[in-house]
């Protein structure tokens, strides 16, 4: 894992959020898999993941789909 110190960059993904600014990024290696389970085991797994996942887990998905939904509005 790298950690590239970032100058502060302001944005904001939707009118409705207030300025955000990163302060730093990190690179990591990661490989996305395409899962195929029965629903049970899916429930079972979101299940899981909502026990372990952080307040900072929830913040970057929100960033995520924030930008996302911002360059596909820009298109």
């Amino acid at each position: 894992m790298k950690k590239t110190p970032t100058p502060p960059t302001t944005t904001s993904p939707t009118s409705d959020l207030p300025i955000i600014r990163i302060m730093s990024e990190e690179e990591e290696m990661h490989v996305k898999l395409e899962l195929e389970m029965e629903e049970e085991t899916h429930d079972m797994l979101v299940k899981i993941g909502k026990e372990v996942a952080t307040d900072e887990d929830y913040v970057e998905i929100a960033v995520r789909a924030g930008l996302k939904h911002g360059i596909s509005s820009d298109k």
